[in-house]
């Protein structure tokens, strides 16, 4: 099961940066996470300043 980011998202980029297989991209309203490439790692969860960001 991956991740995904909710609509409370701020954009604010810290997951994207965070993601050590690079899933993590800005869509058109918010960062989105391709299922494809995220390996569960949790580290977006982490640093995450608005807990957008939950199992799929």
């Amino acid at each position: 099961m991956t991740h995904s980011i909710t609509e409370v998202c701020v954009s604010c980029g810290a997951c994207e940066a965070e993601c050590p297989v690079q899933a993590i991209s800005q869509g058109a309203e918010r960062y989105q996470i391709d299922p494809a490439k995220c390996t569960d790692c949790g580290a977006c969860v982490e640093v995450c300043p608005v807990e957008a960001i939950t199992k799929a």
